[in-house]
């Protein structure tokens, strides 16, 4: 994406901060470093903590492995997610941000959820392009990882527009290469937003309610605790001023649209 889109997990760190500081957060797993803004972050905490950050991700920006290997208290783990998962611990908080489908989100937090609740400890886990455009549309960056069965007909080429289902050639939010797109969006498992929505359907019980918050900014962030956590209120007090709050989803709308704009305009501007 371009500049111009602010579009990094690190934008919502006057959310995410003090959450972890009413937990006690010390040790975390960070699944999708790409650029390492949240996890510089992140790193920062665990290291004032004296915790642990473990950065999960197969293939991330040029130097962040050497960034990481230089810091005492980040270990990067260089598999894609559902691998590297099965050698976590339970940890204090979760960040999920890597390859956003169904898939791969779905079964992301159903084995976050198994390892916390076998440790008997409560489930925080934060969630990135949880509104448009992954909300309900899967994007893969690499389709090969996703099993047929559960892979969408998809594109490296095409790009989607905000309030359609398909998709344009060469044209709209694209990847240009660096992901795919699936051809059509909506629909049974397909996009991050109805993954989380699944798995709470199937975690969320009255022994172990869950709380979901959803801040509906900078492409979406979800919120997913355990309701009967010690600091479950404090953490849904302070989270629910933003919670599908119209107003931040109406701006959120008007920045999509007007970036939009300027990639139609871009894209006028090159000779066919």
């Amino acid at each position: 994406m371009s500049d111009l889109l602010i579009h990094s997990m690190s934008e919502f760190s006057n959310l995410i901060l003090p959450c972890l500081d009413q937990v006690k957060a010390r040790d975390i797993v960070e699944i999708g470093s790409e650029f390492g803004g949240m996890s510089k972050v992140l790193a920062d905490l665990a290291a004032k903590q004296g915790g642990m950050l473990t950065c999960i991700d197969p293939e991330p920006a040029k130097g962040f492995a050497e960034w990481a290997a230089g810091e005492d208290h980040v270990r990067h783990i260089p598999h894609p997610s559902l691998e590297a998962i099965k050698v976590c611990s339970a940890v204090d908080a979760w960040f999920v941000d890597g390859d956003h489908n169904y898939y791969t989100v779905y079964h992301e937090l159903t084995a976050i959820d198994a390892i916390q609740r076998g440790a008997g400890q409560p489930l925080l886990a934060f969630l990135h392009d949880v509104s448009w455009p992954c909300a309900r549309r899967d994007f893969y960056y690499a389709p090969d990882r996703v099993p047929p069965s559960w892979r969408h007909p998809h594109s490296f080429d095409h790009g989607v527009r905000l309030g359609e289902d398909g998709v344009h050639a060469g044209r709209g939010l694209r990847g240009m290469g660096a992901f795919a797109v699936a051809l059509e969006a909506g629909g049974p498992c397909n996009g991050v937003l109805t993954a989380v929505e699944d798995f709470l359907k199937e975690a969320d019980s009255e022994e172990r309610p869950l709380f979901y918050v959803h801040v509906p900014a900078v492409l979406g962030l979800g919120v997913i605790f355990d309701a009967e956590a010690s600091w479950s209120a404090a953490l849904a007090d302070f989270l629910l001023p933003y919670h599908a709050n119209p107003l931040i989803a109406r701006l959120e709308e008007n920045r999509l649209r007007n970036y939009l704009e300027v990639i139609d305009f871009q894209d006028r501007s090159v000779p066919v």
